[in-house]
Order: C-alpha cells, then sequence, then structure tokens
C-alpha cells in the first residue's frame, strides 16, 4: 500500500516548519496552519536573528542573502529563505514560506503555501494550497488547480484508499525530489511520492506511488 504519511514523503530537515509537519499524519493537515506557523517563525526572527532578514512591509521577512527582484508582489505573512532568487512579476499572495536557495520565477504566483529548500517553480507557475518537498521542480507552465469544479470537499484518493480531508482548498502535495513536466495541471488532492516524474502535458489526479513515472493518458509505470 502506498504510504502519503509526512515522514515518508519529506526530509523535515530541509523546512523552517519542521517542528509543525513532524506532529501530523498526512501533509494538508498543515494548510489550514500555514499562516500561523509564519507568523510564529516571524516573531522568532524579530528576537534571534533579526540582523539576517530584511523586514519588509507587514509580516514580511527576506534573508539578507535572498535576490528579490522591484517587480515582485507580495502580502504578507511571507517569509522568504537564504539564497533564494524571486524573479519579476512574482505575485505572492500571502501565506508563503518558501525555503533557501529556491527559484520563484517571473509572473508566478504563490499562495498559502509551504515550499521547502531547493524548490524550483520558475515559469509561469502558480501553486496554491500545495507543499513542495525538497528539490521538487514544476516545469514552465504547470499549475495546482486547488478547488474542484464543484466546490464540493477534496478527497484523497488511490487505487487502495480515499480520504476525506475536510478541506474545499488543497492543490498539491509533492514530496521530495519530484519532477513536473511543463503545463501540466495538479488536480485538487495529488500526491506525488518522492522520486517521482510527472510527462509534461499531464492531467494528474489522486495518489502517484514513490519512484514512479506517470506517463501519457494517465498511465503509471515503476521507474527502472
Amino acid at each position: 500500500m502506498v504510504s502519503i504519511t509526512v515522514k515518508d514523503m519529506y526530509s523535515l530537515e530541509h523546512t523552517k516548519a519542521k517542528e509543525w509537519l513532524e506532529k501530523l499524519t498526512y501533509p494538508w493537515e498543515v494548510l489550514p496552519k500555514i499562516k500561523d506557523i509564519i507568523l510564529a517563525l516571524g516573531e522568532r526572527i524579530d528576537k534571534e536573528c533579526p540582523d539576517d532578514y530584511i523586514k519588509r512591509g507587514e509580516n514580511i521577512w527576506i534573508h539578507k542573502t535572498a535576490t528579490v527582484f522591484d517587480t515582485v508582489y507580495m502580502a504578507g505573512p511571507v517569509i522568504i529563505g537564504a539564497g533564494t532568487e524571486v524573479r519579476q512579476c512574482a505575485f505572492i499572495r500571502g501565506n508563503a514560506l518558501v525555503g533557501e536557495n529556491c527559484v520563484v520565477g517571473n509572473s508566478t504566483e504563490l499562495k498559502n503555501v509551504i515550499i521547502f529548500d531547493n524548490v524550483q517553480v520558475p515559469h509561469y507557475n502558480y501553486v496554491g494550497d500545495s507543499v513542495l518537498g525538497y528539490k521538487s521542480h514544476m516545469g514552465a507552465g504547470s499549475i495546482t488547480s486547488n478547488v474542484k469544479s464543484d466546490k464540493t470537499l477534496v478527497a484523497v484518493k488511490s487505487e487502495d484508499f480515499e480520504i476525506e480531508t475536510g478541506l474545499k482548498k488543497f492543490g498539491a502535495m509533492l514530496g521530495d525530489f519530484v519532477e513536473v513536466g511543463c503545463n501540466s495541471v495538479l488536480n485538487p488532492g495529488t500526491v506525488i511520492c518522492p522520486h517521482s516524474n510527472i510527462y509534461p502535458v499531464s492531467c494528474v489526479r489522486g495518489v502517484v506511488p514513490a519512484e514512479s513515472i506517470f506517463k501519457t493518458g494517465g498511465v503509471i509505470v515503476p521507474k527502472k
């Protein structure tokens, strides 16, 4: 049976949200908590390492080694980690915890997300109500769809189980080292387990097991 628990999806040493995530069973349980997590981390930054961050606006903390272009829009609470680059015209709508050495690309939109260290969302991506694991990558134009068309609550479904999340807004959970091909759509409740690859122009829903390839037509095969 495929495991989609926090401990099987993520290396928690690669996010400042570790102490909150390690208390949870499933990663999507963190989505309603992201705002409070960022505010708590921001208070910690102000007390313990204020010289390492630039405070911009209300509840926005940017590490001094990060690069944020002038045309970026950010609404707090937001934390941008060390060495991260936020490129031209990115739109960060709030509740965004972005790790170290990440790339948030031109015209990319973030909302209510935890992005682990070394993640790339570099070109025209929408990432909402999602968690992106260490060294995951979303190809150009790939997006998370975070609300069902009928506006009902999202369930996580696989061949073996169905888990009701109680959430209306739930984009995707990407495990560590996940690669999403260009122009793919990750439907609400998508869970992609670590070290898996998604073919370009895919429409993904449900659970993709670890070490798998999601191919054209929704065919899932194990990596060789």
